[in-house]
């Protein structure tokens, strides 16, 4: 299901995903406690007529994340806190 792309990169800004401008949009997660830049990174297009991401984007990005597609969904749409996600990367080793 496609997801507006403003909505998507808010979602991310909102649960500790800072904007690194380059080729693309890149998202890259800070850490709650220290602020501490992670490896989990992901991105969305700059070209402007990309009013929404589409279903094989939302996959490849959840998987950037480190999420399954519907944790993804509920971390950019708000069910999943950004505790809950932080936990979740912890358990998986993705952050010490």
């Amino acid at each position: 299901m496609p997801r507006e792309k403003k909505s998507v990169e808010e979602g991310l800004k909102n649960k500790g995903f800072k904007l690194k401008e380059g080729d693309h949009h890149r998202f890259i997660y800070y850490t709650i406690d220290g602020n501490k830049k992670s490896s989990v990174i992901t991105k969305t297009s700059h070209t402007p007529k990309m009013k929404e991401i589409p279903d094989n984007l939302i996959s490849q990005m959840a998987k950037q994340c480190k999420l399954s597609k519907s944790d993804f969904l509920n971390l950019v749409d708000c069910p999943l806190s950004r505790e809950k996600y932080e936990a979740i990367l912890k358990a998986d080793g993705e952050l010490n």
